[in-house]
């Protein structure tokens, strides 16, 4: 297995024959493993806060709905 080293990435590898990328370093692993969660992470809540904006203006838009119903059932008594 020959390994050459990527550059500008100090601690990872690539495998000359199989092409993967390995870590010769634990610590570095995981510091990468954490970052890699924590992006996740954001954009699931990303995710989560636009769902939650689409939600509220649906609301919205049914609330004004209503209001509008009443203000023309109130006009027409």
């Amino acid at each position: 297995m020959t390994r050459l080293p990527i550059k500008g990435h100090d601690g990872w590898f690539k495998d000359k024959s199989s092409g993967s990328i390995d870590c010769g370093n634990r610590s570095t692993y995981d510091q990468y493993m954490l970052s890699v969660k924590s992006e996740k992470e954001k954009e699931e809540e990303m995710r989560t806060l636009q769902k939650d904006v689409s939600d509220l203006k649906s609301d919205m838009g049914d609330i004004k709905s209503l209001l509008l119903t009443l203000v023309q059932k109130n006009h027409d008594n």
